[in-house]
Parts: structure tokens; C-alpha cells; sequence
């Protein structure tokens, strides 16, 4: 394939900044890169945009675009895009791992700390006040995601339609979101207004930046141009490197063990997770608490902490739950290792999709852009994603603020509802204070999550003297 041209330092790509450099940045951006899929894009396009002026603005936004169609974390797979423009096959690769290895090294030892001192008061009183703050930050989300997707009331009804079947019905997470893709697609071939109403993203940030004025410029790099057999080449080795092990675990261990579930699981989960992390948390809860038995409600709210608070994609979480089905089911292995091998095992399906999508999908990035069809049904998969994390709201909300729960049947569904009386009062005034905090004022994530911490910490102590 052609090469980026070069100029007389033969490691210095024309648009004159070294790999070397690139690493650097692309460290930088990982280690800020808190506050979930928002905050991570904004500190990208600061740094990358703003700051260095690697690329232009319509190039970012044509990027993130593109990034928005993919399952999986999109600010993750926006740095892997954004590192393959500059530098090739190997810039992607640094920075989409870059942006990973904080989170992925955090999350572990994190994970370590939980299944080796759980127990300990303080231990306890921290998750404690991180399940409050995180039940609201998902609220959050649910708004901020409906004020930007629920455009009409075509919209809103697809977020209801997806959030009744969910929490009613159980219809699993994949099928709410092909059912609602092929709604937009026809919508949009149909040229229906209320599917066509645009969308993407907006201005990231305040200082724009044109194309022209940035150090890669308006013209393609050659190596960036759509180049068929090279999209092959790449699609079959990270198909390799995701399937490969899948199938080796399926093969050595069977179907049944707990090594090759989470992979199979996971793997299911790359190809699905449209609509950011809040959405398919939904869906991996519903699996990994109530079919696969790998974390209870409790475990699933502490992980989602973990990852609100370390750097890295949100869908970090992931590791935490792979972690814990290993440790309860370890084999022959010792529980640690089996545990950090289910961790382990879990970001690598999770993320070699990532690359895989990007490498092969975004010389072609034009076309998809310019297809009305394809916008219309990323507009009506993101509406359903409203009704889906509203879903994953009312499910943490359940199991945060009240000990126990009933099944009742109701229109032919059996649904959970809450003993008014078994109300955790503790928990309900620390997420009311929580909620005060965001909504009222304006407090951000990682202040109220501390402080919440900070709470349980002090609250757990009490009772114990």
C-alpha cells in the first residue's frame, strides 16, 4: 500500500510530526480521558485539534461522525481513527491501545483491591456512596441523550417502544436495536420527515480550526484513500486475532466453561454495542447478573464506579465483570489468576473489534456519510438508546434504593417492584444529594463521585463503632 509521503528524516510523515511525538500526545489524551464518551471527545479535540492542529475541524467531526455508526466506544475508536490518519496502521494501533491501558490497568487493580478486601468497612462504605452517585449520572445520561436524539415524536415513540420491551418483555438488547436500525433505514429510504432530520454532532469545541490550516491538510493521504485489497488484508488479521481465540477456548475447554462463555459473550456484545456504554450496559447486566450468574445487581453498580472513575472508555466495566465470573468459577486455576485472565480475556474481544471496524471501514468513511439511509438509521438507533438506558435507570434505581423487591405479573409481563418498606434510606438521601448536586448545581461527575465516596466512607465508619 502507498505510504504516507515522508519527508528527509525518513521517520517524519510530510505533515511533519514523529511517531515519537504522537506517543506522547496520545499518552496525554488517555491519561485525561475521564468523564465518559463526552468529556473524552471534548479533551481529544482540545488537544488534538485546538492545541497540536494535527487536523481540522471538518475532519474530527467527519471522523466522530463515522466513529457513531460502529458499535462499540466511540471516543475510543475516534483516537484509533485520528492515530491511523497521521501514522498509519501503527498510529491507530497506539493510540486506540493508549487510550485503553490506563483503564484496562486501573480497572484490574481495582478489581484485585474488591475480591481481596472487599469485606473491610472502609472498602465497603466507597462502593457504597459510588452506587448512589452512579444512579444519577445514568439519569443524567438518559436526558442528555433524549434532549439529543428524541427530535420528534416519532423519536420519543421509539424510545418508549424500546424501554416497555425491555423492562415489560425482556426482548434482548440486539434485537431492540436491529428492529430500530431497520425502522430508520426504511424510514430514511422513504424519505419520511421525521426520519430525516439530520443529525451527527455538532461544534465539539469553542475555537474552530479549517481543514487547510491544520498540519495534515485537506488532501488525503494516500495511504487513507480506499484501497480494497488492503481493507482485506487487514479485516482477515484482526479477524484472526478476535475469532481465533474464541475458537481455540471453544474447542479446548467446551462450550459450558467460563472462559469461553465470556468470550463468546463479549464477542456477541462488540458487534452490538450501538449507542454508547450506557445503552449496552443494559444489556450486559440482564446477562451477566440474571443468566450467566458472573456479578449480582450490587457487584454490577461497583464496577460501573470503577470505570466512572478511572480514565478509559466506560465500557471498561466489562473487564470487572469478566473478572468476577472467572474468580467464582476458576477451574483448576488459582481464583486470582483465573480472574485476571477472565479480565484480561474480556477487553481483548471487547476492544480487537475496535480496530477491525476502523482499519476496514474508514477509507470508505465518504460513502457512509453521504448515505441518508444509513444516517436515518443511526437517528432511530439512537432514540431507542434513550428508552434503553432508561431501562438500565429504573433497574439500578430498584436495586440501589430498596433491599427487596416482588414479581408481579402485569399485561402478560412479569416485572419487579419494590417493598415500599425495605426503602434503604441512607442510600436514597445520599442519591437525592447526588442529584442536587449535578442538577441544581452543576457539579461535575468525578467531584460528586468522590464526594459520594467520601460520604460512604464516613457513614460505614459510623456503623461500625
Amino acid at each position: 500500500m502507498t505510504d504516507v509521503p515522508l519527508s528527509r528524516d525518513a521517520d517524519v510523515p510530510q505533515h511533519g510530526v514523529p511517531f515519537g511525538e504522537a506517543m506522547k500526545v496520545w499518552a496525554r489524551v488517555a491519561a485525561l480521558s475521564f468523564g465518559g464518551p463526552a468529556g473524552q471527545i471534548a479533551v481529544m479535540h482540545r488537544i488534538i485539534v485546538e492545541e497540536k492542529k494535527w487536523i481540522g475541524d471538518q475532519r474530527f467531526l467527519q471522523a466522530l461522525n463515522y466513529c457513531t455508526l460502529l458499535p462499540g466506544p466511540e471516543a475510543q475508536q475516534l483516537a484509533t481513527y485520528i492515530g491511523w490518519l497521521m501514522h498509519k496502521t501503527r498510529g491507530g494501533l497506539l493510540a486506540g491501545t493508549l487510550f485503553v491501558l490506563p483503564g484496562l490497568i486501573a480497572i484490574m487493580a481495582l478489581s484485585w483491591i474488591y475480591v481481596l478486601f472487599g469485606k473491610v468497612t472502609v472498602v465497603q462504605g466507597l462502593f457504597f456512596g459510588l452506587k448512589a452517585a452512579v444512579l444519577v449520572i445514568v439519569i443524567e445520561a438518559v436526558l442528555r441523550v433524549g434532549r439529543r436524539a428524541l427530535k420528534n415524536n416519532t423519536m420519543r415513540g421509539l424510545a418508549a417502544a424500546a424501554f416497555i420491551a425491555l423492562f415489560f418483555y425482556n426482548v434482548p438488547f440486539p434485537v431492540i436495536i436491529l428492529l430500530a436500525g431497520l425502522i430508520g433505514y426504511v424510514g430514511g429510504r422513504a424519505n419520511v420527515p421525521a426520519f430525516v432530520t439530520g443529525g451527527g454532532h455538532g461544534k465539539v469545541g469553542d475555537k474552530q480550526l479549517a481543514d487547510a490550516d491544520s498540519l495534515l491538510g485537506e488532501e488525503t493521504p494516500a495511504h487513507a484513500r480506499p484501497n480494497l485489497r488492503w481493507s482485506l488484508s487487514i479485516t482477515s488479521v484482526f479477524l484472526a486475532l478476535w475469532l481465533v481465540p474464541v475458537a481455540l477456548l471453544w474447542f479446548g475447554l467446551g462450550g459450558s466453561n467460563v472462559f469461553t462463555q465470556i468470550a463468546i459473550f463479549f464477542s456477541k456484545m462488540a458487534i452490538v454495542t450501538f449507542g454508547g456504554a450506557y445503552a449496552v450496559l443494559a444489556y450486559v447486566a440482564q446477562q451477566a447478573v440474571d443468566n450467566y450468574h458472573w456479578v449480582t445487581a450490587g457487584e454490577m453498580l461497583d464496577g460501573l464506579g470503577m470505570a466512572e472513575t478511572t480514565p478509559g472508555p466506560l465500557i471498561m466495566v466489562t473487564q470487572f465483570v469478566g473478572f468476577l465470573g472467572a474468580w467464582r468459577d476458576p477451574g483448576n486455576l488459582p481464583p486470582l489468576l483465573a480472574a485476571t485472565l477472565g479480565g484480561l480475556l474480556t477487553t481483548w474481544v471487547t476492544f480487537v473489534p475496535c480496530f477491525l471496524w476502523i482499519f476496514f471501514g474508514a477509507p470508505f468513511v465518504e460513502a457512509l456519510r453521504s448515505n441518508k439511509a444509513l444516517s436515518a438509521a443511526l437517528g432511530a438507533i439512537t432514540a431507542a438508546v434513550v428508552g434503553v438506558i432508561l431501562n438500565l435507570a429504573v433497574w439500578f434505581a430498584l436495586h440501589v434504593l430498596f433491599a427487596e423487591l416482588v414479581p408481579v405479573v402485569w399485561l402478560g409481563a412479569s416485572v419487579e417492584v419494590p417493598v415500599l418498606k425495605s426503602v434503604d434510606v441512607p442510600s436514597l438521601v445520599l442519591s437525592l444529594a447526588a442529584a442536587l448536586a449535578i442538577f441544581r448545581f452543576k457539579i461535575g461527575m468525578i467531584p460528586v463521585l468522590l464526594a459520594c465516596s467520601l460520604a460512604g466512607v464516613i457513614y460505614s465508619q459510623a456503623l461500625s463503632l
